[in-house]
């Protein structure tokens, strides 16, 4: 029997961005860029390991945002437009480089994953959201879901409506796409307050995963640290973050994505190529951006970017089998060890964004591929499990209070609350007032209803933690700040028009036709919780 358990978790998460009103926006390109180094990069991994008999297990979030965008139409046409310039930009690269053998391989080799892309993408008719699905009913992966559209949860904190509705609304839109309820939660940024257990009992969530040191300080302290789940008074257990696992591969210091043999991620065709010659592959106004073929190495953490040197993707395959080779080998002694002093089976939960493996670490998913064969092939002490199957396996936990916390800077809200962002909450707290109030109409007509619906709509997007993320990053802040006002505009005018009987039907349609998420949701989610009355004696 195994020492213990390993839990690797993949958080697959993007804004809703889909811009119909455009014919071009640069920031729907986050989806494409992800679909093709990420998302069937790791599918096409899963495949192969099901193909050759491995019974792999790993728990992976897919929020409502993403499995919205994937499976939109509209979204999927601009894809394969996207895919096709890859693909000939490729074919012109091979052609452009008759007298360096280097160039020539490095092109066939982007080719040749373009057509891996292609044949996964029209397998399933651009449908990936149904190819993750059936490695689901396989049981090798178990999907779980996030909040509606990522909310900042924590900052939601005194309005229990929209926290509810952020949860509740993610439940059903999870269960209309995957056919079944979900059994956890990745809280948006891993960010926790107490009493946000409720909200997902209430919704029969079983679990949810917040950062270590939200365990660490929980109360009474949990006897096993990260290395056991806790059960909160409410019965949801909460799963730990493990800082050490995690450190391994996040860290830009000693984290194996900055090795010297593997792809440079700033250092990108578009950017590098003729003017002329690459005008047809960049934006519209003719500036430059990333394509994605990209044909140097890190070649050293101090190197300038004119000093990086060509990049062989045989030898950073071999260096991602040696660093997944060292990541079973730390787990195998780290698992040992806890099961020494713990006298019972460690879990140990590695959990990452799964955007890092491909689109930030180009070799992430040859990484997961050999971390997942090794574990299968080269040892003993572990077994891959399943967040939902730990439970299972080990129904009794101790009972704790977790501390608020996230996995953002410093470990609480500081990095969505801070001088570049605050002024967005004001803002949203009206809303969501205002939000509340209507919830409690009854709509006049079908036109009322959908413009209900609409405001609901239009306040989560409003609400993604995404746009204070990007505002305190310092990238694509105009974007970020011209999404949140878009939003919360769209509610104030259709919040006027409720209150003064006179719905603009045009402008409505239009709206509902760029921000279609969500198709079935309903206003009446928003509706006031009673709060509880607190018994005593009267001063």
């Amino acid at each position: 029997m195994a020492l213990g358990y390993l839990a690797l978790v993949l958080h697959a998460h993007l804004p809703f961005v889909r811009h119909p009103e455009s014919n071009y926006v640069l920031e729907e390109e986050w989806l494409f860029e992800a679909i093709t180094e990420t998302y069937i990069p790791l599918l096409q991994t899963f495949q192969g390991l099901k193909q050759d008999g491995i019974e792999f297990k790993i728990t992976m979030s897919m929020t409502p945002p993403l499995v919205s965008m994937l499976r939109d139409s509209f979204l999927q046409e601009r894809y394969e437009q996207h895919l096709s310039k890859l693909e000939e930009l490729g074919a012109k690269e091979l052609q452009n480089h008759p007298d360096n053998g280097h160039l020539q391989y490095l092109a066939q080799h982007y080719i040749n994953q373009f057509a891996r892309v292609r044949k996964t993408w029209e397998a399933y008719q651009g449908d990936l959201v149904t190819a993750f699905k059936e490695l689901q009913d396989s049981g090798n992966i178990e999907i779980i879901t996030s909040a509606a559209t990522h909310g900042y949860l924590p900052l939601m904190k005194m309005y229990p409506e929209a926290v509810k509705a952020q949860i509740n609304i993610a439940c059903d839109h999870y269960e209309e796409n995957f056919g079944c309820k979900p059994r956890g939660i990745w809280l948006p940024e891993c960010a926790y307050y107490d009493g946000l257990e409720r909200f997902m009992a209430d919704a029969n969530l079983r679990y949810f995963l917040m950062d270590g040191h939200g365990l660490l300080y929980a109360s009474p302290r949990p006897r096993y640290g990260t290395y056991a789940p806790v059960y909160t008074e409410s019965g949801v257990a909460a799963f730990g973050r493990d800082h050490e696992s995690s450190q391994q591969v996040w860290s830009s210091q000693v984290g194996y994505p900055g090795d010297p043999v593997y792809r440079e991620f700033y250092k990108d065709l578009g950017w590098e190529a003729e003017y002329e010659y690459i005008k047809p592959y960049i934006l519209p106004d003719g500036q430059r951006k990333n394509t994605g073929i990209k044909y140097h190495k890190i070649t050293s953490r101090t190197a300038e970017l004119g000093e990086k040197k060509l990049y062989d993707p045989y030898w950073a395959r071999e260096k991602a089998a040696e660093h997944a080779g060292n990541f079973v080998f730390n787990r195998e002694r780290q698992i040992e060890h806890l099961a020494g002093i713990m006298q019972r089976q460690p879990v140990v939960i590695s959990p990452y964004d799964a955007e890092l493996f491909g689109h930030w670490w180009y070799e992430g998913p040859w990484f997961v591929d050999y971390l997942i064969r090794k574990s299968w092939y080269d040892q003993t002490t572990y077994e891959m499990v399943h967040l939902a199957e730990y439970l299972r396996l080990e129904p009794v936990q101790q009972v704790c209070k977790p501390s608020q916390s996230s996995w953002g800077y410093k470990g609480f809200h500081e990095y969505w609350v801070n001088s570049t962002n605050a002024w967005i909450y004001p803002h949203l707290h009206e809303a969501t007032e205002r939000m509340i109030e209507l919830s409690r109409r009854e709509a006049a007509d079908e036109w009322e209803k959908r413009a209900l619906n609409q405001a609901a709509r239009e306040l989560l997007l409003a609400q993604s933690s995404d746009w204070a993320f990007i505002m305190r990053t310092g990238t694509m802040v105009p974007y970020a700040v011209r999404r949140t006002r878009s939003h919360l505009k769209r509610f104030n005018k259709l919040y006027d028009e409720i209150l003064q009987g006179s719905i603009d039907r045009v402008w409505l349609e239009k709206v509902e036709k760029i921000d279609n998420i969500f198709p079935n949701i309903d206003y009446q989610v928003y509706q006031p919780i009673e709060q509880p009355v607190k018994l005593g004696r009267k001063p």
